[in-house]
């Protein structure tokens, strides 16, 4: 009987077969840079089962860091001064284990430390002093909150998510976030999930950022920093719901129609760590997922353990790239920090 794993593996070689393979679209290959983002997938838990959560994490999931792996990671940030920025996420970052271990860490060394958060989170038992937390640790806090309208938004995350965005979000702006240079707050745009194959490329950062803060202003007299448009990868929930409706080929395709190359220098995958919670090494979040490791020139997969062995963190030379890459590269590009170009 094959493994998930193994299903998941044949459905994207399949995929491959009707999409020119991501590799052969670049002009060179696609090397890594010098790492200077640790990104850090804490585990599935969350309050929250979005219908787009290419992580497929959900108040039933149980996975999280473990104090051997978070001690590891602990040591990477005191070790190596190139890493400029800890990027924590899940499921919820802040519900998993070493969420605030790793903070303090990091602060201590003078590094920029991300949280991405639903911001749900913080009336839960227990985290309701998140926002206070964030805001005497200076976190660079970059929200989900998929459109400015509460119908969408609800849509997507679940009845009665807006409304208690609203609420945290003002929470944040009260302790200074999104008005105090100190304190950064970011949303994060998610499309709808295609109902057909009327499919559209992710609208203009820009011009989306100034009609969220025109409206989010106006009604909630909400401040924010910047908004980053995230392109729905194909991956996780968002491909079972894609290959239910018989949509996910005919999405690549567009994906892979659209594909701009002016895209591929800024990829996040270049200048960053990706490490799940049992401390495997991956190129990028979306890799993870899907279970494609990152490996040294020989073949060898990666792992924390091996990173502080070799004493050295730029083991990798050449990214992992598979058919949803072409959702970071169709159109202005898409990114754990918006748009590319």
């Amino acid at each position: 009987m094959p493994t998930l794993q193994e299903k998941n593996m044949v459905l994207s070689l399949a995929v491959d077969k009707k999409v020119t393979p991501f590799v052969k679209r670049l002009s060179a290959p696609l090397t890594k840079e010098k790492i200077t983002v640790l990104q850090v997938n804490l585990g599935r838990k969350c309050n929250l089962a979005c219908t787009h959560c290419h992580v497929e994490a959900g108040p039933k999931r149980t996975e999280e860091l473990s104090p051997e792996v978070c001690g590891q990671l602990i040591e990477l940030i005191n070790r190596f001064d190139q890493i400029e920025t800890l990027d924590l996420t899940g499921g919820a970052p802040e519900m998993n284990y070493g969420f605030r271990p790793l903070v303090a860490a990091a602060r201590e060394k003078g590094k920029e430390v991300i949280v991405r958060s639903n911001l749900t989170i913080f009336f839960e038992p227990g985290f309701e002093d998140l926002p206070e937390y964030f805001a005497e640790n200076q976190l660079r806090v970059i929200a989900s909150l998929p459109c400015y309208l509460e119908k969408n938004v609800d849509k997507q995350r679940g009845a009665g998510v807006y409304n208690t965005s609203i609420k945290a979000i003002k929470r944040l702006n009260k302790l200074g976030y999104g008005r105090d240079p100190n304190l950064i707050l970011y949303f994060v745009y998610n499309p709808p999930l295609p109902q057909n194959e009327e499919f559209s490329l992710t609208p203009s950062q820009q011009n989306l950022e100034h009609d969220y803060k025109a409206y989010l202003k106006e009604y909630f007299s909400i401040d924010f920093n910047h908004l980053f448009t995230i392109t729905n990868i194909a991956i996780g929930r968002t491909k079972e719901y894609l290959q239910r409706r018989q949509l996910n080929d005919a999405y690549l395709q567009f994906l892979a129609a659209n594909f701009n190359g002016d895209t591929v220098s800024n990829l996040m995958c270049r200048n960053q760590l990706s490490i799940d919670y049992l401390g495997y090494v991956y190129d990028c979040d979306f890799n993870q997922m899907e279970n494609l490791p990152a490996t040294t020139p020989s073949g060898e997969t990666l792992t924390v353990t091996k990173l502080l062995e070799a004493d050295t963190i730029d083991l990798i030379e050449v990214v992992k790239t598979a058919s949803y890459c072409y959702g970071c590269t169709a159109g202005n590009g898409s990114s754990c920090g918006g748009s590319l170009v």
